[in-house]
């Protein structure tokens, strides 16, 4: 087929296909089942918080598992083998929603985590085996903004089909997307390294987390990309859930024009990531790092000290998700560029299991922020910005090279 001759087609739409699967379906439950007949012990807001949760927690068991899988096996095959388990997993889930239970819909949830888990290491090393060195940067820019995208519309998808009384096109998506996702898995074309078969690192999360920070501490700035694309998910988790309660409380919106706010947000890391790839080009662009972390700091400073009117806060918020990709993508360059070999699996693991331990920081500052200030959403914001301005001076002290980066890019 025409659309598969370029290299990169494959992979991009693979990962924006199995995104949108998984946003697809937690918001169909979170759109849809929340109107069901719910157990007396399961509130709705109990049942979107298990469902949010369900996607994420096998990260912080079984992102070990998932970068071994990425060492000793071809990461092609594991891909394509976790995106054939989609299938059942789909078949389970619309079981679910034509008999409406609950349980078994949140179970096909859980399910969709750990099968993303376990292929994430091997999904995301073949940005490297596919585009080589010098195409890491290009290809985890445009990489992420078809994550973004998935996330985007799949989330639209959903809230659109809650709306109409065709539930059965839920079923159609469910199951055809699977087929199309195996389909698309099935065409990526990479040139992998040799399977480690005799894998020493351990699957205990406590002690993976341990052995592949020394590891990592051999190679320049892995361990410092590992903490900025992890702080950006901290600050991107802390975004999401204040902009309900700022839209609502300062602005009044409804849940529609609350959406599109955080659609703007989507759109904006999206676009943000592919203008970061094609910045850099075959290079990483540390000075990236810098300049995405200053204009995001500038528009919290906007948001948090000028009474703006709601399209200009909207705009600021579109603004600082545009900067984050310039923020995100040389993080995530940096780790590929890096001359891991196999390793390389062990890492993406070692960034998925970092990024999850930030992402419950940031919801536990989030909740304090809250508790402590009445919910307070400027005060949110405050504290966001306080994240990033600490992100900045980390990157300027640990290493003279990010500012010198920085100002190479604004001489060019």
């Amino acid at each position: 087929m025409q659309l598969f001759r370029n290299k990169w087609t494959p992979l991009f739409l693979s990962n924006f296909l199995g995104v949108y699967n998984d946003n697809f379906l937690k918001n169909c439950i979170i759109f849809i089942a929340v109107g069901w007949l719910l157990p007396s012990w399961l509130t709705q807001s109990q049942l979107i918080s298990i469902v949010s949760a369900s996607l994420l927690i096998p990260y912080l068991f079984l992102s070990p598992l998932g970068g071994r899988f990425a060492v000793i096996y071809s990461k092609l095959a594991v891909f394509r083998f976790f995106k054939l388990l989609e299938l059942p997993i789909m078949l389970i889930a619309s079981l679910a929603f034509y008999y409406h239970w609950v349980i078994l819909a949140v179970f096909s949830v859980l399910l969709m985590g750990i099968q993303s888990c376990l292929y994430s290491p091997s999904k995301y090393s073949l940005i490297r085996d596919i585009g080589g060195e010098e195409g890491v940067s290009f290809g985890s820019g445009v990489f992420e903004m078809m994550a973004f995208l998935g996330i985007l519309i799949g989330t639209v998808t959903a809230s659109v089909i809650s709306d109409l009384s065709y539930h059965w096109l839920v079923y159609v998506f469910f199951i055809g997307l699977a087929l199309f996702g195996y389909f698309v898995t099935g065409k990526i074309k990479a040139k992998e390294l040799p399977e480690h078969k005799i894998h020493q690192e351990t699957i205990n999360p406590l002690s993976f987390l341990y052995n592949s920070f020394q590891f990592a501490r051999k190679y320049e700035n892995v361990n410092t990309a590992v903490f900025g694309a992890s702080a950006f998910w901290l600050i991107g988790g802390m975004l999401q859930m204040n902009l309900v309660i700022h839209s609502k409380n300062v602005y009044q919106a409804s849940n529609t024009t609350t959406g599109l706010v955080m659609a703007s947000v989507a759109i904006g890391i999206a676009l943000g990531s592919w203008v970061a790839g094609k910045i850099s080009g075959k290079a990483v662009k540390k000075g990236l790092i810098l300049i995405g972390l200053v204009g995001m700091s500038c528009m919290l400073f906007l948001i948090v000290f000028l009474a703006l009117r709601f399209e200009l806060f909207v705009f600021c918020v579109f603004a600082m998700a545009f900067m984050g990709g310039f923020f995100q993508i040389p993080c995530l360059s940096m780790i590929q560029k890096s001359d891991l070999g196999r390793k390389l699996g062990d890492m993406i693991a070692y960034l998925n299991l970092v990024t999850f331990i930030f992402v419950l920081l940031g919801t536990l500052l989030f909740s304090l922020t809250t508790y402590f200030t009445d919910e307070n959403s400027f005060a949110v914001f405050a504290v966001i910005l306080t994240i990033c301005i600490f992100v900045i001076l980390f990157f300027i002290f640990k290493s003279a090279e990010f500012w010198r980066d920085t100002k190479e890019i604004f001489r060019t």
